[in-house]
């Protein structure tokens, strides 16, 4: 069956439900049989053509920057009707929040100006390559006339070379289009978008200057939906790679089953918890698949992250006689400085298009989703990995009560962010201890739940929180992010206020960098303090719905909970906790004493 993806008229109509399912990242299918209208010519121009495709697969807000490049662009933006143009503060800010967005709706985009823009909004680009997000980064572009004239050019480096910007986003995108005449405009913006969706991955357009008001033929009708096709398994060796999976798996004693981070890409999660449902084996996630498997599974036993796991769980996966990793990364960061005790001859490795079982065969060509389906009509049930963990399973205790007037501390902040959780929610992460706090988080179902771990940028998580909470307006936003990580994109709190946001972010201000600390301390990880409600305050500056507080002690925090979930429920709230700089989860204690180790290694000897 073809995907079709978008229809103008469909899309305005629902426009919150385009796109993916917070937990499997990919963009709906919308029918319309509705015959396509000849366009205004005065409408019939690339920038129109752009907008009304950007419609078409959910990308209803774009965020930007202007710059006098992409000036006309934004106007050709604007004018489409069900397309909102966010501003952001700045480059970097937009592309993270085209990355929340992309992880909530199934696709982001974005506009920038030439080279400036353009290369302060690649780190966000590149984080989102990382992930396997599909954004489309549309940037301003020179006019078309001064491409091979040997000019020099503002907003460059100074050389008649333009081409600096895109050799840059060669390496972090998965298809560049260079627009500098109308005649292939069409194709090239055609080929991007649906490139972006087909490979899930982030991709460059350049538009010169020039050209997006300039009306075309090639643009005189309503551009038809995309029908991508679908990516299918090769036949025998899907029925040979479960063949031998089934072998491996229905022998072993205690199996276990460990999803991974590439779910999200290969659209397997549901087909990952049928498999989970049929063979009854223990199942975990690794860290950076959290929220991409319900956590109310029954067989479900928490977070494998080898020293730094949920208790018992690592205990329950390293022990098994065999695993079944579906889309892992194993990092140095995931494998915690490599340290990890996973055996490749007990492991079935299946990645988005491929499968190898422990030392042996290798097969090609197979889907995940198609594989784990299989699998699952062959697997044997075997429930001895979850009854052991049931026998060694003890409930895990609470934090010690904190006294009145006690300093608060990390672990009763987390308690109570924990009853905050449900349906209608959703957790952003940022880098840092919130890694580790959250992780503890246990979801109820239908809870979203988002973080960047393989890239761990500083700083992503606010404009992350702002495109995510853009997208999925159904769910309030629990933000959790470190003072360091904030100081770095704290300006996008104004984009938030602008869009009348309503999340809730939980500002964690312990004094510096403690994630780096624990990794190598330096008098280079302790920050200039700031008085950060203050900051907020000044950013609202009596414009749009906003509420701040400080708390220091259990009973503010208590008391600032119930106010944002009560009378303040549709500001913004920003509630900053204030606890002592060391005050650290044990987990990040031990995974930064790991990763330091790992770092540190002496050279390989010559």
């Amino acid at each position: 069956m073809d995907l079709t993806i978008g229809a103008i008229d469909a899309c305005r109509k629902t426009c919150t439900d385009v796109g993916s399912l917070p937990h499997n990242g990919f963009v709906s299918t919308i029918h319309d049989s509705t015959p396509l209208t000849v366009i205004n010519p005065s409408d019939s121009t690339l920038g129109r053509h752009l907008a009304r495709r950007l419609v078409q697969i959910g990308a209803t807000d774009v965020f930007s920057v202007p710059g006098d490049f992409n000036l006309t662009l934004l106007d050709h933006l604007v004018a489409e009707p069900g397309l909102n143009l966010i501003g952001c503060c700045n480059e970097l800010n937009a592309g993270y929040a085209t990355d929340g967005y992309a992880r909530s709706r199934g696709v982001g985009a974005c506009v920038v100006t030439f080279t400036v823009g353009g290369l302060s909004v690649l780190n966000a680009i590149a984080g989102a390559y990382s992930e396997n997000l599909p954004v489309i980064c549309i940037v301003g572009g020179p006019n078309s006339n001064d491409y091979g004239s040997n000019r020099i050019l503002h907003h460059t480096i100074g050389l008649p070379d333009f081409s600096q910007e895109l050799r840059c986003f060669q390496t972090v995108t998965c298809f560049q289009a260079l627009l500098n005449n109308l005649e292939d405009a069409h194709e090239l913006i055609d080929t991007a978008i649906s490139t972006a969706l087909k490979e899930s991955k982030p991709v460059y357009i350049s538009v010169g200057c020039n050209l997006p008001a300039i009306p075309h033929p090639t643009f005189s009708r309503e551009p038809v939906p995309f029908s991508l096709n679908p990516r299918l398994s090769n036949q025998m060796d899907l029925e040979a790679a479960v063949e031998a999976a089934a072998e491996f798996l229905n022998k072993a004693v205690k199996p276990v089953l460990v999803g991974g981070p590439k779910l999200r890409v290969s659209k397997a999660s549901n087909a990952f918890v049928e498999l989970a449902d049929t063979c009854g084996y223990a199942l975990a996630v690794m860290p950076s698949a959290k929220g991409l498997v319900p956590e109310h599974h029954p067989h479900f036993i928490g977070t494998y992250w080898g020293a730094v796991s949920t208790a018992f769980c690592a205990e329950i996966v390293e022990s098994a006689d065999a695993y079944l990793f579906a889309g892992p990364i194993f990092n140095d960061y995931i494998s915690v400085g490599y340290t990890q005790l996973i055996k490749k001859e007990k492991a079935i490795i299946v990645q988005p298009d491929r499968v190898v079982i422990a030392n042996g065969p290798a097969f090609g060509c197979v889907l995940m989703k198609d594989f784990l389906r299989a699998l699952a009509k062959r697997i044997k049930r075997n429930t001895t990995a979850y009854e052991n963990y049931h026998r060694i399973y003890v409930p895990e205790g609470h934090p010690l009560k904190c006294e009145p007037n006690e300093a608060l501390r990390v672990n009763i902040l987390f308690q109570h962010i924990q009853k905050m959780l449900s349906s209608d929610t959703a957790v952003i992460a940022e880098t840092g201890d919130s890694w580790f706090n959250c992780q503890k988080l246990k979801l109820p179902e239908g809870c979203g739940y988002e973080f960047q771990m393989q890239y761990g940028s500083i700083g992503w998580s606010v404009g992350a929180t702002l495109g995510y909470a853009q997208a999925a307006q159904n769910k309030r936003v629990i933000a959790c992010i470190g003072d360091g990580s904030f100081q770095v994109t704290a300006q996008d709190v104004s984009t938030m206020l602008r869009c009348e946001q309503r999340t809730i972010i939980f500002l964690i201000n312990n004094g510096g960098y403690t994630i780096e600390v624990e990794i190598h301390d330096g008098p280079y990880n302790v920050i200039k303090n700031w008085n950060y409600t203050g900051l907020v305050d000044a950013i609202h500056n009596g414009e749009g719905k906003c509420w701040t507080t400080k708390v220091r002690y259990e009973e503010e925090l208590i008391e600032a909970i119930n106010t944002a979930t009560g009378d303040k429920k549709d500001c913004l709230c920003f509630i900053e906790v204030i606890v002592h700089k060391d005050d650290t989860s044990k987990e990040l204690l031990e995974w930064g004493s790991r990763v330091s180790a790992a770092n540190s290694r002496p050279p390989n000897p010559q």
